[in-house]
């Protein structure tokens, strides 16, 4: 058996990490760097990859940045061989990050074309990072995923349903990729936290009222992305197929859970106490 310490270093060695420009992205970067791997920094927005990858090599780590629409199969293909081409090989990890987020309105008002947003970038993007890498992955009989998918993959909190749906589906391929990566030496991880200090409310497409609330509540509550980051990792060295970093987070899995018909009421009256102060 490969111990932890060593496994953290092996799976460090030649990442991925999509939505690498800011966030929770930006911190797997760095700390993937400071283990002591080369990071591809993926991210829309090509200054900011690029910053990220300026902050890696100021820590004395090498990275690549990379401009991808994850939503894009075609531009995933390419990121998969500018990486192939940078590590002169597969990748050891991938982090399917890159998300957006979008909420405030009940179904029914939510504009089609946020649910098509969302669903593009933190659904699609997990398929096209999956499909993609996973064969790589196969194929040198060692490695890692880890989908960054959210308590709100199984909270299906109201006012969230684009967000909350593209999550779930994200946590439900993630299951489906652990069970196929069974006994292929590729370990697979689903990151599922709360509140975590990113500018996911800012850029988001949140009506402003429920944005608001967001705001305070990520003051509140939120924890720095470096903390999450860790667990992260330290679950999938582990094998862990989850991992809910936080205690709001592991409160709502099991409630959810034990009391399903009580989490649903009380949600609901949660969702009608908060219209009612809007």
């Amino acid at each position: 058996m490969v111990a932890t310490g060593r496994k953290d270093e092996a799976l460090a060695a030649r990442a991925v990490v999509t939505g690498a420009g800011s966030g929770i992205g930006r911190a797997f970067a760095r700390e993937l760097g400071r283990r002591g791997g080369r990071v591809v920094c993926a991210d829309i927005d090509i200054d900011r990859a690029r910053e990220t990858v300026d902050m890696l090599r100021s820590e004395g780590a090498d990275g690549l940045p990379v401009q991808v629409d994850v939503g894009s199969l075609q531009q995933v293909e390419q990121m998969a061989e500018q990486a192939d081409a940078f590590f002169s090989g597969a990748p050891t990890l991938v982090v399917n990050n890159a998300g957006v987020g979008a909420g405030g309105q009940p179904i029914g008002v939510t504009p089609i074309a946020d649910w098509q947003w969302v669903l593009n970038v933190n659904l699609w993007g997990v398929i096209h990072g999956s499909h993609v890498f996973m064969p790589r992955l196969r194929d040198q009989g060692f490695g890692g995923v880890i989908n960054v998918c959210s308590t709100a993959s199984f909270a299906a909190a109201p006012r969230m349903g684009p967000y909350s749906t593209s999550k779930a589906a994200a946590l439900a391929l993630t299951e489906t990729l652990a069970a196929e990566a069974s006994g292929s030496g590729v370990s697979v991880t689903a990151l599922c936290p709360t509140f975590v200090k990113t500018d996911i409310v800012r850029s988001g497409r949140i009506e402003a009222g429920a944005q608001a609330l967001a705001g305070r509540l990520m003051a509140s509550w939120s924890v720095a992305p470096e903390r999450v980051v860790r667990d992260a990792l330290r679950g999938l060295a582990r094998g862990q197929l989850y991992v809910v970093p936080q205690l709001d987070a592991r409160t709502i899995w099991r409630t959810k859970r034990w009391m399903p018909a009580l989490y649903t009421r009380g949600a609901g009256r949660l969702n009608r106490l908060l219209a009612a102060r809007a």
